[in-house]
């Protein structure tokens, strides 16, 4: 199912707009969606970017910690106590 959107525009902005399909050889509508569709792939792949920028930082890291089965039986321990009241 399709569904309108309204957006106002000033003259200039939608004129503007309008040059930009125009070169295309689109429909004004078509070319925003279009340009729509653009943004938010782009906005997506940018975060996708910065989660694997944080992870290979963070991957840079060397912090002491336990081997996994002190921190099991840490966690384990955790579980079974119960909580302070």
């Amino acid at each position: 199912m399709t569904k309108r959107l309204q957006v106002l525009l000033d003259d200039e902005e939608l004129a503007d707009i309008q040059r930009h399909a125009r070169k295309r050889h689109q429909t004004t509508a078509s070319w925003v969606r279009a340009t729509l569709r653009e943004a938010r792939l782009s906005e997506s792949q940018a975060d996708v970017a910065r989660v694997l920028a944080v992870l290979d930082e963070a991957s840079g890291h060397s912090f002491p910690a336990p081997d996994i089965e002190q921190m099991l039986e840490e966690i384990e321990r955790g579980y079974l106590e119960p909580l302070p009241e």
